[in-house]
């Protein structure tokens, strides 16, 4: 990138920079016109110099004027007007400088915002587009923060710049001159003190901000830190957590704030001292002028009209320089900031931008055998974790590769992976050196994963897909209103160098998914066929029956699943299983259910997660108070709360038993002993009305087949069932949105599919009446059909930023998925399932093995285990020792013999 700011913007912007020169240009013509009318209102019409007589008149509008040349001459009369006529004409000429002078500084201002936010757009294009071509051994050093904050923030200023870069200077110097030279006009003296206080003003005035540049620069680079530690506070937050260092991370933001502080409030001094010097000077010149002025006036050589025109001018000479000046500084103060910028983007070895050429043809496979030739790899210390090692994967075959100490494995994958440059030797792809290669072959031929494989924020369907998102395979036809955006984007793009690619257009090659059959499902039969592999089928139907959905949304569905409702309630039946769960019914109460359930007889949802549960709300305990509910369930709470202090009182806080309890933990019944140590020691006295909510709230979660207490009478419950209706006659605005009444033959979008197909609640006396409900509940998804409905339900959850809403297990499943859906020549998978249990590791790599097997291009296999046991599903074994190949053969080959790899599968 080129190295100066202006030239940069120069280099850019060239046709559109002179453009709107040669508007600021001609703008001066109607600008410098404005200044001479006042004198010419003042001394014709007002004073009556031209109008001697009553019936005198003057010319309006008359000129006389030669074409340099041509010799030409051009000349006009005007038009003979009265004294009053005069002056309305030249008062209306005045408004229509004023209008035309408004109209070219929209026109010039427009222009600059557009011409500045294209090259805005520009660089932040170009800093991404170099972001992409950092080398590996870049990216594990810099902080993602920090980068999107420059990004983002740091190159905005260059935006507003680019428009004023050499339109401002030359029409606030074109004011300036304008101004200055119709002083000398009408008084050389007068003239003379203006030009001499514009020089104090340049001379001084940047010099005195030098020193605010340098607390800009100093700010902005402590601010950039603050925003990178903050992006490490967030991605780090569950070590800060688990290693208790949440103060010594505030005590680091708040010496980070502290240094802020320090350069702002230096900044702020700077500032406001210059601010003084300039309108100190600024307010100078008018004193002068009315002195001197006035003098020249009172002795005659000055007249009335001339001072006033030359004070009216001098009121537009001011701004003008000072914002001449504040334009120096804002170049400085970009250049600096344009500098730092580069100094992170500006490296020496960036990938070449012809790697990155985009390729919609899907390459050849059967590139030949992948091939490290005495290559040498450094980690991020400079130390060598691999020295001198050659090895070559031919096409089909499966490698497994174990390090007996160091690294060896993992850097040999990260190379074939090319996520690392070898310092010495090299990779080569048949017989093409591998960083040679654009990414259109590398990126497709040869797939990588592994522990730490990063997850974009959006559905799983977008990240199991992500690595077919190659090139737009088909476009979009647009129409209307629509093409015609689609045209100015293009438009856009182009001025600003941009890529001109449609988001839009269909990126999903189809044509290299993991399966080709010839037929339209492949990609869904290749995303099937990855998750089973991968165990993670079960997962996402879990995550589809966990969700929501609106019915007006998913019509089809959700009519299907009041279908299973019915279906499930009526297998169970025929299988004698009716008992393992208790169905909602709107005239009983549900035993399985808690008591607050069942007087809402409701699904229910929270708006915000800050807002209380429907059940706990203050509507919930008047209704209670209506039905005459409230003594009995505060009588019913506290015999709970006294059988739970004596069970879990004196247990620890980590005692198992604390796990049956769902909304109690050790400090809840704590605050229940207080409570009724409280009322026997203060018989006298009540509870606060907090206090008594409390305890009844132990009733509204009570379960009596879970807890048997033997607290619930069948007189509460009839109470409860009665209180259904009254729970609902007067139901609050704020409310009605939050609960939807039990229906057996309706969906409710506040439940989740799981609640709707269940439409009630398991047993607590069956112990196996969850898989039971679950193998059968499985069955008639199977019959119905509707398993891919749920499947895709499930595939369109959102993952969170990096799939942090998944677990670690599922995380690193899905980094397996994602790359069994493409097809490609060589499946690197580098340490791929860390921390699974050995026999699920075992599952999943023979599957994955088997997976790829039936592939008809014949990929190879290299995977870098963490359990050296499953070794012996591979072809081959390549062991490495300190950063060494120590042996490579067969499985069979080397067990026998009693070398590492035997001690270490021992």
């Amino acid at each position: 990138m080129e190295k100066n700011l202006l030239r940069y913007i120069w280099r850019h912007t060239r046709t559109q920079q002179i453009w709107i020169l040669a508007i600021v240009l001609l703008s001066m013509v109607p600008y410098f016109a404005a200044f001479d009318l006042p004198k010419q209102i003042i001394n014709g019409p007002i004073q009556g110099q031209g109008f001697e007589s009553p019936d005198a008149r003057a010319p309006f509008m008359a000129f006389d004027f030669t074409i340099p040349l041509t010799g030409w001459d051009l000349s006009f009369d005007g038009f003979a007007l009265d004294r009053m006529s005069m002056l309305m004409g030249l008062s209306a000429v005045f408004l229509l400088l004023v209008i035309v002078n408004g109209l070219f500084k929209f026109y010039i201002n427009t222009y600059k915002g557009r011409l500045g936010e294209r090259l805005l757009r520009r660089i932040r294009y170009e800093l991404v587009d170099r972001v992409l071509r950092f080398p590996p051994s870049t990216m594990k050093q810099v902080n993602g923060a920090e980068i999107s904050t420059m990004v983002k923030d740091e190159v905005e200023p260059f935006g507003g710049f680019t428009g004023d870069a050499f339109v401002q200077p030359a029409l606030l110097g074109g004011q300036a001159s304008a101004a200055l030279f119709f002083i000398f006009l009408q008084n050389v003296w007068l003239g003379m003190i203006a030009a001499v206080m514009v020089a104090i003003q340049v001379g001084i005035i940047p010099k005195m901000r030098r020193r605010l540049i340098d607390l800009g620069r100093q700010r902005q680079i402590t601010a950039r830190h603050l925003a990178g530690k903050v992006g490490e506070i967030v991605e780090g937050i569950d070590t800060i957590h688990a290693y208790d260092t949440t103060n010594f991370e505030r005590a680091d933001i708040a010496h980070r704030l502290g240094q802020i502080y320090r350069i702002r409030f230096e900044l702020y001094q700077w500032k406001f001292i210059v601010k003084f010097f300039n309108n100190f000077l600024s307010q100078l010149t008018p004193f002068l002028f009315y002195s001197i002025g006035g003098y020249f006036a009172l002795r005659g050589s000055l007249d009335v009209g001339q001072l006033v025109a030359v004070i009216n001018a001098y009121k537009d000479l001011p701004g003008p320089l000072k914002e001449l000046i504040d334009w120096d500084q804002a170049r400085q103060d970009v250049q600096v900031k344009y500098e730092q910028v580069l100094e992170q983007f500006e490296l020496p070895h960036l990938i070449e931008a012809d790697r990155h050429g985009l390729s919609a043809v899907t390459p050849t496979f059967g590139l030949g055998p992948l091939a490290a030739t005495n290559i040498t790899v450094a980690d991020g210390a400079g130390a060598k974790v691999i020295e001198g090692v050659s090895v070559k994967i031919e096409r089909g075959e499966t490698v497994a590769v174990i390090d007996n100490m160091g690294s060896g494995g993992e850097a040999l994958a990260e190379a074939f992976g090319r996520l690392v440059w070898p310092l010495s030797g090299k990779v080569t792809l048949g017989e093409n050196d591998l960083l040679e290669l654009p990414e259109s072959v590398t990126g497709r031929a040869i797939t990588y994963v592994s522990a730490s494989s990063y997850f974009f924020h959006g559905s799983l369907k977008d990240n199991l897909l992500y690595g077919l998102k190659h090139a737009p395979t088909s476009t979009v036809s647009y129409s209307g209103r629509d093409a015609a955006n689609r045209r100015w984007e293009i438009q856009e793009a182009q001025l600003a160098g941009n890529a001109t690619f449609d988001l839009n257009a269909d990126w999903i090659d189809r044509r290299s998914t993991s399966i080709m059959r010839g037929f339209s499902d492949d990609l869904k039969q290749s995303v099937l066929r990855a998750l089973d592999a991968v165990q993670l089928t079960s997962d996402v139907m879990e995550l589809a029956l966990h969700s929501h959905v609106d019915p007006e949304d998913n019509p089809v569905i959700t009519e299907r699943i009041v279908k299973m409702r019915h279906a499930l309630r009526e297998e169970l039946q025929r299988e004698g299983l009716g008992h393992i769960v208790a169905h909602f019914d709107p005239t009983a109460y549900n035993p399985e259910a808690t008591v607050a359930e069942n007087l809402l007889f409701a699904a229910t949802k929270r708006s915000t997660p800050h807002e209380i549960e429907v059940a706990e709300t203050p509507y919930v305990h008047e209704v209670l108070r209506r039905a005459g509910l409230s003594a009995l369930l505060f009588d019913m709470g506290l015999t709970i709360a006294e059988n739970l202090v004596e069970i879990f009182a004196d247990l620890p806080p980590e005692h198992p038993f604390f796990q049956q309890l769902d909304r109690l933990s050790a400090e809840d019944i704590l605050i229940y002993q207080q409570l009724l140590q409280k009322r026997k020691t203060r018989a006298g006295q009540t509870l606060t009305e907090d206090e008594r909510r409390s305890i009844v709230r132990l009733s509204l979660h009570y379960i009596e087949p879970r807890y048997r207490f033997g607290v619930l009478t069948p007189q509460i419950m009839d109470q409860v069932v009665a209180a259904r209706d009254l729970f609902y006659e007067n139901l609050p605005a704020d409310l009605r949105d939050r609960v939807e009444r039990y229906d057996p033959h309706r969906y409710m979008a506040a439940a989740t599919l799981r609640e709707n197909v269940l439409f009630g609640k398991p047993s607590h006396r069956v112990p196996d009446a969850v898989a039971n409900i679950r193998r059968i509940a499985a069955r008639i998804m199977d019959e119905m059909g509707m398993r891919d409905s749920l499947m895709g339900l499930g595939l369109e959850f959102d993952v969170g930023s990096g799939g942090r809403r998944l677990t670690v297990t599922q995380r690193h499943k899905l980094s397996l998925a994602r790359a069994l859906v493409r097809r490609s020549d060589y499946y690197i998978f580098n340490r791929a399932l860390p921390g699974l249990d050995r026999r699920v590791q075992e599952e999943i790599v023979r599957d994955v093995i088997d997976f790829l097997r039936e592939q008809d291009n014949n990929p190879s296999v290299i995977w870098v285990l963490s359990n050296t046991s499953l070794s012996r599903l591979f072809h081959r074994v390549i062991v490495f020792d300190r950063g060494v190949v120590v042996e490579d053969g067969t499985f069979e080959a080397l067990d026998k013999e009693s070398g590492i790899f035997k001690s270490l599968v021992a």
